[in-house]
């Protein structure tokens, strides 16, 4: 086997941090969907996501009244969705950190995201990276609470945005 093939092999048995952190983020971020939806209806007030419709873009079948649907399928498959994307970053962090995901979440408060927001000693660039990540996170959190609507493509364009260039600004700090 060439040199190419073995490497390519261990890169898939190896997860980056990055990914298994991507990967337990939007695992948590399912779940807390699933969990919304089940309770009070993540499509809009009083109106639960049916979740196959939603990701296929099919409107007709997309939501239902919150009272009539109870609890669904399709619940079960994205809630199966979250657990699996959370095992998945979990088994990654495994092999990142000595203690696992339980060690990363431990060394969060400590990371350059976090550190970065109330000092400019990593750089100013850091802050504001930090800062844009807090921004479109809790603009996501706080339009979703008021509005009770979890799934609104515009507020997911905001958010993303302001959490990507975030994220993507302290990767470039690391790499300088």
């Amino acid at each position: 086997m060439t040199m190419q093939g073995t490497d390519w092999k261990e890169s898939l048995s190896r997860p980056s941090q990055t990914m298994s952190t991507l990967a337990m983020v939007l695992g948590a971020w399912v779940i807390l969907l699933t969990l919304v939806n089940i309770t009070i209806g993540a499509y809009s007030p009083g109106f639960k996501v049916m979740w196959i419709g939603f990701i296929s873009g099919d409107v007709a079948t997309s939501h239902v009244p919150h009272e009539d649907a109870g609890f669904v399928v399709d619940d079960i498959v994205f809630a199966l969705l979250g657990v699996s994307l959370l095992a998945l970053g979990a088994m990654g962090l495994k092999k990142c950190f000595e203690g696992g995901a339980m060690e990363w979440l431990r060394g969060l408060p400590n990371g350059p995201v976090s550190s970065s927001l109330m000092s400019s000693e990593n750089g100013v660039r850091r802050t504001l990276a930090s800062w844009m990540i807090l921004m479109g996170v809790l603009f996501y959190l706080s339009w979703s609470l008021m509005n009770t609507t979890w799934v609104d493509p515009g507020v997911y364009a905001v958010m993303v945005i302001l959490v990507s260039f975030g994220f993507g600004i302290h990767k470039l700090e690391d790499a300088a």
